[in-house]
């Protein structure tokens, strides 16, 4: 999937932004944001568009027949005019300790409103404090002019890498270039010692995307090497190498 599209980009920001990009799909894509210019200003911008939607409502009073309402589900209501004067003294009396009994309560309803807006309010703090992002690694992997002959031209790509290792985006140096016509070109993680590992078939003429959870272990270089339709059968370099570039942390 080409991320440098600007409609996908915008798409995919909206989808995130509004909450609608669930599961893997918007693990996926948080992955995807370090390696992603493009991806990072779309989610900004639709993050700023949606700003005015979390502005804080203005409290409004309410009228007295609600607090009327409350007290007489709470407390229940009396017919003052059909008590006795004994009655209407142990009403009062009664009622004095229903109020006291309503403000401690009200007193322990507004802790607890105190303590879930400070909790409200410390979220929105941690939300709104930027999580710190590693910076790319990019790899410059230089053409190999040994490899030219039978039809194979030496190329130049560039790998940004996500600084958690977990995307890689391929990209050539030169529009419209093909290495090798009826071949397919295989991108290898090369370890200091030890044989590369195949990261797939990539594209001679677009940006490949390439998504592995440890892209950085045990990796010295990349390399590119041309092989058969479909990449190696023996799952190691069987064609000459057209480029490479070596990984420096």
């Amino acid at each position: 999937m080409d991320y440098s599209r600007p409609e996908l980009a915008d798409k995919l920001a909206a989808e995130y932004a509004l909450g609608t990009l669930r599961g893997p799909a918007r693990r996926r894509f948080e992955n995807l944001l370090p390696a992603h210019p493009g991806l990072r200003r779309a989610t900004t911008d639709w993050e700023r568009r949606l700003e005015t939607l979390t502005a804080s409502t203005p409290a409004v009073a309410p009228p007295p027949r609600v607090w009327q309402g409350i007290q007489n589900r709470l407390f229940g209501a009396h017919d003052a005019l059909q008590a006795s004067g004994s009655q209407i003294g142990q009403m009062a009396s009664d009622a004095a300790r229903s109020v006291v009994r309503w403000w401690e309560r009200l007193a322990l309803w507004q802790g607890a409103a105190g303590m879930a807006t400070a909790a409200a309010i410390t979220l929105g703090v941690m939300l709104a404090q930027p999580v710190p992002v590693q910076p790319p690694i990019v790899v410059v992997m230089g053409a190999q002019s040994g490899a030219a002959g039978n039809g194979i031209q030496p190329a130049s790509f560039v790998a940004s890498v996500s600084g958690d290792g977990r995307s890689l985006v391929l990209k050539p140096l030169s529009e419209g270039q093909t290495v090798a016509l009826n071949k397919a070109l295989e991108l290898w993680a090369v370890p200091a010692k030890g044989a590369p590992r195949s990261l797939g078939v990539v594209s001679q003429q677009n940006a490949t995307t390439v998504l592995r959870t440890a892209l950085l272990k045990d990796t010295a270089a990349f390399a590119l090497t041309v092989e058969p339709p479909g990449g190696s059968p023996s799952g190691q370099p069987t064609g000459p190498i057209v480029s490479v570039g070596k990984l420096q942390l």
